[in-house]
């Protein structure tokens, strides 16, 4: 009898592994979707977002801003969350209206990289426009990307602030000698990525659509890929609430009243809505970067893009 019982337990233990396998393996049953928590560090409410996402125990990716005033107090929180894969969000504009950072360097150290007040330029047409000295952003990304690495968090991959880091021939190949010379892999802003990821964002969704186009998209994700979701997300605040975005208009009504804080805020609602958490492990697996990258050489990074 004991020795059925046993058997019973071992053809069990080898239908949930085998199943654990499946849900796991590109072809498997479920898709795999991967949240990445973009901006943390930028300001206290981005950080409490973080903090609610966190509790959840979910399995996410958080990519820090460490030239953000921020940074600090993001360390202390993701030392908690186990279950959070930290990477760092090069950073290299600065984007809003009176509420600005610099180089991680200084300015004098990489002078082409900023304005006449010290700070990262504003849009993406402005660093484009800036003349820009290609060693000076590696002289600034390297010293963020050592920042990371000695706030002590295991820090994983590396990502484009708002796409730049990635955005030419010259900097993508920047980027990848970032990536090989601290042993990093890089996530991607593009359609253009290096683990096969699908990618978007619900950065330009209208704030009353938003919700409801971040389920519709994350029921029907590719079973054969895995799916990255990139959401902005941060919690009501003073603060957040006056922020103007200057690199897009998409962010403020007609009326010029700033919404971000809005968009960031149903963002976060959607991320932690029961609605999101009834399909997670139905319609789709929760994976984090370290979780995408475990048994993989980071040491051979080819971009393909998934167009």
């Amino acid at each position: 009898m004991m020795k059925r019982i046993l058997f019973c337990l071992l053809v069990l233990m080898t239908c949930l592994a085998s199943n654990e396998v499946r849900a796991q393996s590109p072809n498997g049953n479920l898709p795999r979707l991967l949240i990445r928590l973009d901006d943390i560090g930028m300001n206290h409410s981005v950080n409490m977002a973080l903090l609610k996402a966190a509790q959840t125990g979910m399995p996410l990716s958080a990519s820090v801003q460490f030239a953000c005033p921020w940074y600090q107090e993001a360390v202390e929180i993701l030392k908690q969350y186990p279950n959070v894969t930290v990477g760092v969000h090069l950073t290299l504009t600065s984007e809003w209206k009176n509420y600005r950072w610099g180089p991680v360097t200084g300015r004098t150290a990489v002078a082409s990289l900023v304005d006449s007040n010290g700070y990262f330029p504003q849009s993406t047409r402005a660093v484009a426009k800036s003349g820009y000295k290609l060693s000076e952003i590696e002289t600034e990304l390297s010293a963020q990307i050592e920042r990371a690495q000695a706030s002590g968090l295991k820090i994983t991959y590396i990502d484009p602030h708002m796409g730049i880091a990635l955005s030419t021939p010259e900097l993508r190949a920047l980027t990848e000698k970032l990536a090989h010379k601290y042993k990093l892999a890089i996530s991607t802003l593009s359609s253009i990525t290096y683990f096969g990821e699908t990618y978007k964002e619900m950065w330009g969704e209208p704030i009353a659509t938003k919700k409801e186009a971040f389920l519709a998209y994350i029921s029907k994700l590719d079973p054969d890929k895995p799916n990255m979701m990139v959401l902005h997300t941060a919690t009501p605040s003073p603060e957040m609430d006056v922020l103007v975005d200057m690199n897009s208009n998409m962010m403020n009504s007609k009326e010029g009243k700033p919404l971000t804080s809005l968009h960031r805020q149903t963002e976060l609602n959607a991320l932690l809505s029961p609605e999101f958490a009834a399909m997670a492990g139905k319609k789709f697996q929760l994976i984090n970067y370290q979780q995408l990258l475990a048994g993989k050489d980071i040491s051979v990074l080819k971009p393909v893009d998934n167009k």
